[in-house]
């Protein structure tokens, strides 16, 4: 589709430069025409009517395209909710019929495998809510979001020790997206503790703390931390693409992100929301 539209568009512009060209250089020196102030002002009309007419055939195809995607992305979340829905269902009741420490192991991997895959059906929806610019707002505890994720994280990391502080905040804010910047926080922190995989969370006075005590930030690399793409050890699975999203979240949602390091004794990550 795009490769034809770039001919098209390619084409009528070649046509419409070539057309104007020939006309101008006709009136002027065949036809003697000397105002070329005219005659340039003219022209220069033309070429915006004709800039306009492009723009706006390409526009309409895009936009037509763009619209077919999300009604498909839309249709396609609505059929995976219910079968991922009916695979939870089945399991917990398999589940409470069942005695065998293996199946129940087994089990229990069915529903972690599940409640990603939700995960990843509300990051969908949620992709789609930001592109088409529907409010996405909503007014929460930051407490139960905070506890959410640690319970979904612990469950994939299973050799973490998650350590937990959390007092009750309430904040009106894109819950999807703070949960997104929630679990690359605490991704990183143990991605980058190779030897002491331990976690501390802390939520008071509307400041939320993700303490690590990995291998840590110098200094200099704390100044690049937040560039899209930086990796600050090249070895580690990613692209670096997580923090600058959070930066970019936090200045969107007005919240302060504060950053405290120490080589080989950790990182601490503080989101002050209280000017939310």
């Amino acid at each position: 589709m795009f490769y034809n539209l770039r001919r098209i568009i390619f084409l009528y512009y070649f046509i419409t430069v070539t057309l104007f060209g020939v006309s101008f250089y006709y009136i002027k020196d065949v036809q003697n025409f000397q105002d070329v102030t005219l005659l340039g002002s003219l022209f220069f009309i033309l070429v915006i009517i004709a800039g306009i007419v492009i723009s706006k055939f390409a526009i309409e195809l895009l936009e037509e395209y763009v619209t077919n995607l999300e009604e498909l992305s839309r249709d396609t979340l609505h059929e995976l909710n219910l079968p991922i829905a009916t695979i939870v269902t089945n399991v917990d009741m398999i589940e409470k019929n069942s005695a065998d420490e293996k199946t129940k192991k087994r089990l229990y991997r069915i529903k972690t495998a599940c409640e990603m895959l939700s995960q990843r059906y509300n990051e969908l929806d949620y992709m789609i809510k930001k592109q088409t610019k529907k409010e996405i707002l909503q007014r929460f505890e930051l407490r139960e979001l905070v506890e959410q994720r640690v319970t979904f994280l612990s469950n994939l990391y299973g050799g973490v020790e998650f350590t937990s502080d959390l007092e009750n905040f309430v904040i009106n804010m894109d819950k999807i997206g703070l949960a997104k910047v929630i679990d690359n926080l605490i991704d990183n922190g143990v991605k980058y503790s190779k030897e002491s995989k331990k976690i501390t969370i802390s939520l008071k006075n509307g400041v939320l703390s993700i303490q690590d005590q990995g291998i840590g930030i110098d200094e200099v690399v704390l100044l690049k931390i937040f560039d899209r793409y930086y990796q600050n050890d090249d070895s580690m699975p990613g692209f670096g693409i997580g923090l600058s999203m959070v930066k970019r979240f936090c200045d969107t949602n007005r919240i302060k992100l504060n950053i405290e390091s120490k080589k080989e004794q950790g990182t601490t990550i503080f989101l002050d929301f209280k000017g939310c």
